[in-house]
């Protein structure tokens, strides 16, 4: 995915059958379907690929629980059935993760309704995954829950991936079929044509040599997220969504040891919050608040928002003294959620997605990372209308190629975990990331599991522009490791000079970017000083911390 390449094959490229705008889960998703239907698919993301909310979510795959409490089972449904595609054919990349309900006694809804619920959300899928714990046996599948009141546990069997990495997995399945994909190349406007201003293209800037050109294509989909709107605003239609902010906090996991999830309710409001293992560490999260800071500035979490999720860990696990000193990183999400416009509470909104043609601009949003496909193979009925000839199957076909057994044997002298990481991210390609590795280049950082050589290939081979994109998308590193990965720069730095071509200046300017940007979106915000009378900023905000 070499960006000069792909950047030249755009310029070279003529008209595009499909040109897909927004390089996150969406946009993705259906790049790929686009290119295995036999388009010409150029794809342009603004930032960096899962630069916004598809590197910043929960990492759930999941049928959504909550949402069949909102009784939207059709949503479940589909969810269930994305999810357990994505657990066989993403193995490795997307994995089986139990979560546990704690039931108290007098507590609100108790062992029978959520054994009702649990019970449909298997029948929904098609096997029965839940289990009730006793007392004693939850105590002893989360250490230090708090015992008070303590019935027992049901649990049940849902996913988890790493979503920047299931986005990348995505886009080199794309390329694999014919799609060119460049990021930090953002459009400036739409190019409109006849007495309908029908959308056939659009103006792009290359920010990175200041260059302007346009780009002809017979459609155009807006699949950047949050950011749909502004797209739209180009044919002065009104805005769909309604922005909404999840923020996390990342704990290391000796500090919270959970061998599967946890949900807990929220003491000041009953919200569902939960507490799970990610990456070697554990995840904490998350909020949902209406997000009005400018869409272009990166989303960071508040001070409000880290109270309430500490407040929900202390509650919980009272006997371990969690507190701020005990985050190691922190991240924040905008969810592009389609208004419905009655006024319900952010939690209560609807997460279907949404994909709409209004003038040959055709917007996916709204969706979930697990249903992706879903809602790119209805947005593939929509471009079948711009593209004649297009091969939309009816069928299912399988999302990933299955990595071959020649990449799997000459992968054969990595342990094991390795070897199984590799091939879930990479497939095929993951013999190619071993030939490049340097001297021991195999072993992996600290209790990550990301090896040196992840580094050497994503700097060669996958786009890397900015150090963030290495450090927070490519790899985790920058939420894994204390300080955003500060131990890792005396061997760091060599090696991206050695890939990127960067001076000792270029290094310089980067990693100060860098420091800045975890600095203001990635960890614990500072304390405020503030008058005692001073009235809340935002009213939602202050709710957070309010007792109901």
């Amino acid at each position: 995915m070499n960006r000069t390449e792909n950047l030249a094959a755009l310029h070279s490229g003529g008209t595009w059958d499909v040109l897909v705008v927004g390089g996150g889960i969406a946009g993705a998703g259906v790049a790929l379907e686009a290119a295995r239907a036999g388009a010409r698919v150029a794809l342009v993301e603004a930032r960096d690929f899962a630069g916004g909310t598809s590197s910043r979510s929960s990492k759930l795959v999941h049928g959504g629980l909550r949402y069949l409490g909102q009784g939207r089972l059709g949503l479940t449904h589909e969810s269930l059935r994305e999810r357990d595609a994505l657990l066989a054919q993403a193995a490795g990349l997307v994995r089986p993760l139990r979560f546990m309900l704690p039931v108290r006694r007098g507590a609100r809804p108790g062992r029978p309704t959520l054994g009702v619920g649990l019970a449909l959300y298997d029948a929904l899928a098609g096997r029965r995954t839940r289990r009730w714990h006793d007392a004693a046996a939850t105590q002893a599948l989360a250490p230090g829950l708090q015992a008070q009141a303590m019935q027992g546990a049901w649990s049940y069997l849902d996913a988890q991936a790493d979503d920047a990495r299931l986005v990348m997995r995505v886009l080199h399945e794309a390329r694999r079929h014919g799609a060119r994909m460049v990021n930090h190349l953002s459009v400036e406007r739409l190019r409109l044509s006849g007495p309908e201003a029908r959308v056939n293209g659009v103006e792009l800037l290359d920010p990175l040599g200041g260059e302007r050109f346009g780009l002809a294509a017979r459609c155009v989909v807006n699949a950047t997220g949050v950011w749909a709107d502004a797209l739209r605003a180009g044919l002065g239609r009104a805005p769909l969504l309604r922005p909404l902010r999840g923020s996390h906090l990342l704990i290391p996991d000796w500090r919270l040891p959970l061998p599967q999830a946890v949900a807990l309710f929220h003491p000041h409001d009953g919200r569902p919050v939960f507490a799970l293992p990610w990456e070697g560490a554990t995840l904490v999260g998350t909020t949902d608040l209406d997000h009005r800071d400018d869409l272009a500035r990166e989303p960071g979490i508040t001070r409000d928002e880290l109270a309430y999720l500490l407040a929900a860990l202390q509650h919980a696990f009272p006997a371990l003294g969690l507190g701020e000193a005990d985050v190691r990183s922190t991240w924040s999400g905008v969810r592009p959620v389609v208004a419905s416009g009655q006024g319900v509470a952010p939690s209560s909104e609807p997460r279907e997605h949404l994909v709409i043609d209004e003038q040959g601009l055709i917007t996916v949003t709204g969706g979930k990372l697990t249903t992706f496909r879903a809602t790119a193979r209805q947005a593939l009925r929509c471009v079948a209308h711009h593209v004649p000839g297009l091969a939309v199957e009816n069928r299912r076909t399988a999302i990933f190629q299955p990595p071959s057994a020649t990449t799997g044997t000459a992968l054969g002298p990595l342990p094991a975990p390795l070897r199984e990481r590799w091939l879930a991210r990479f497939a095929d390609d993951a013999a190619r990331v071993l030939d490049l590795a340097g001297p021991s280049e195999t072993e992996t950082i600290g209790n990550t599991g990301i090896a040196w050589a992840e580094l050497r290939w994503a700097c060669r081979h996958e786009a890397v522009v900015h150090l963030d994109d290495l450090l927070l998308r490519r790899t985790r590193l920058g939420l894994l490791l204390r300080d955003g990965g500060l131990e890792l720069v005396p061997r760091l730095r060599p090696l991206v000079q050695q890939e990127l071509g960067w001076s000792i200046a270029d290094w310089m300017r980067e990693w100060t970017r860098y420091r800045a940007l975890m600095a203001r979106a990635y960890a614990v915000p500072p304390a405020a000083v503030a008058p005692a009378d001073a009235a809340p900023a935002d009213a939602e905000e202050a709710a957070l911390k309010r007792p109901r």
